[in-house]
């Protein structure tokens, strides 16, 4: 499986919400049109294995690839598609030795085009900028300028992702500036899911794009 070269990469949202729910509001995402799912653990239970093996399987039934954050070895014991990293976990060379060559392989490269090249040649399968917007997820992260999206669209020759803040309401922003796919927590998970899932799909279909 390949990561999308567009689309809604949702990532779930676990702070205070039971397994079942946590599945149940992945579920309606991939319903509602996500393209990918990023399985965001901060703080990992003893159920973790299993809520991240009933996630993969709803997105085995949707061809939609599931990474794991930040876990190379949980992405290997349930046989998730891929991994995304930050720049304090492990390495792309480590992660593909792990999950092997086909892996889907994320990093966050912030707001650095140096980070983004430098992933692009130990084959990262993605880069991700952010935050761009004020982010309850990632309120402390620093922020990201839209200029650096379009260095990296003339640059970068991978699928390159947005986060951070991201609403349908200024999410077209960066796909003008160069973004292919939208992550997002909040935006999606701290509503009914499916139904903000479908309204940044429409940012994705060209009669129902905005004008930037």
């Amino acid at each position: 499986m390949k990561f999308p070269t567009s689309g809604v990469y949702a990532i779930t949202q676990t702070d205070g919400k039971q397994d079942e729910t946590i599945v149940s509001d992945t579920l309606a995402a991939l319903k509602g049109g996500a393209t990918v799912i990023q399985y965001r653990h901060k703080n990992p239970r003893d159920s973790s294995t299993l809520l991240a093996q009933k996630i993969h399987h709803h997105c085995q039934s949707f061809k939609v690839p599931l990474l794991i954050n930040d876990n190379i070895e949980l992405a290997h014991a349930i046989g998730a598609e891929g991994v995304h990293l930050g720049q304090d976990d492990a390495s792309v060379k480590k992660a593909q030795t792990v999950l092997g060559p086909d892996a889907i392989i994320g990093v966050s490269c912030y707001d650095s085009l140096d980070l983004a090249l430098k992933a692009q040649k130990q084959q990262a399968s993605y880069v991700a900028f952010g935050r761009f917007f004020s982010s309850e997820s990632k309120p402390k992260a620093p922020p990201a300028q839209l200029a650096t999206l379009t260095q990296a669209a003339q640059k970068i020759a991978l699928p390159i992702v947005a986060i951070g803040g991201i609403l349908p309401s200024n999410g077209q922003l960066l796909l003008n500036a160069g973004a292919d796919v939208l992550a997002v927590i909040g935006g999606i998970f701290d509503h009914d899911p499916l139904t903000a899932t479908q309204r940044y799909c429409k940012l994705f279909t060209p009669s129902d794009r905005i004008p930037g």
